[in-house]
């Protein structure tokens, strides 16, 4: 049947998540380094391995593994939004997180500093905030999707306010999209066949006059296959398959359409 519907998910498929994160990292790890004689690459290994340690050992961790939101948001997320409990246990865990991350980080290279982990804490999110990094084809695919007649929704996993403030940031990629399904409204994650259910109701369509882009394996293209929705998995990094086979796999977006034609 033909394709009517383009679902996209946001980080990593339309914004460069990825890179916002590693740009902001190394100018708070510099931050560091003019006070200390350390190596700002293993400042930043040593963060992200203290601060994965501390979120999965919070009660709220199920919780952020079902919806969707990893350690590294929580180094500048303020989880203000979502009707679920766990949000306003995020949101008073979240400013002790930052800061003991970074703090621990520290000391795993032998730096007893608090005063700077706080610093390092609030300085991260500031540079974060001052990355909201979109791929150089995403506008161009978007017009040529949105130009054809396409139906676009935009379905990403997350806190509510921290996706909508990174969409916030790039104020132009919103419009393009019908319909904006954000985990943390909805109550589940990908890859839950109810979340991609929802998305088919809002389009009235069904799951063959669809077509899922995303990077992830495990959440796009499991949740996708769940429902019979056709799907592509942007592999940019010419990462291994696992048992969770695509449909499809690009590199670009700008293949989108070349594989659309091919279904229709």
């Amino acid at each position: 049947m033909t394709i009517k519907a383009v679902l996209f998910d946001l980080d990593d498929t339309l914004l460069w998540d990825e890179r916002s994160v590693k740009e902001a990292f190394q100018a708070t790890c510099q931050v560091a380094a003019q006070q200390y004689d350390i190596d700002p690459e293993k400042l930043e290994d040593a963060v992200r391995t203290e601060a994965r340690a501390l979120y999965e050992s919070f009660e709220t961790f199920a919780f952020t593994k079902m919806i969707g939101i990893n350690p590294f948001e929580g180094l500048w997320a303020n989880f203000t939004e979502g009707e679920q409990e766990e949000f306003r246990k995020l949101q008073a865990l979240a400013p002790g997180y930052r800061k003991e991350s970074w703090t621990r980080g520290l000391k795993a290279l032998g730096i007893e500093d608090a005063e700077l982990g706080a610093a390092l804490a609030e300085k991260f999110p500031a540079e974060r905030r001052n990355r909201p990094i979109v791929y150089e084809e995403t506008f161009e695919v978007l017009d040529q999707l949105r130009g054809a007649g396409y139906k676009l929704l935009l379905l990403t996993n997350g806190s509510p306010d921290l996706q909508k403030e990174k969409l916030a940031g790039v104020p132009q990629l919103a419009p393009y999209f019908d319909h904006i399904v954000i985990s943390g409204e909805f109550g589940v994650g990908k890859p839950a066949a109810s979340i991609f259910e929802h998305t088919m109701k809002l389009l009235e369509i069904g799951p063959d006059e669809g077509v899922m882009i995303g990077d992830k394996l495990t959440t796009d293209i499991l949740g996708s296959n769940t429902v019979g929705m056709r799907n592509m998995w942007i592999n940019r990094h010419d990462l291994p398959r696992t048992e969770i086979e695509p449909v499809f796999e690009i590199q670009s977006l700008r293949e989108i359409q070349d594989v659309i034609s091919r279904i229709g």
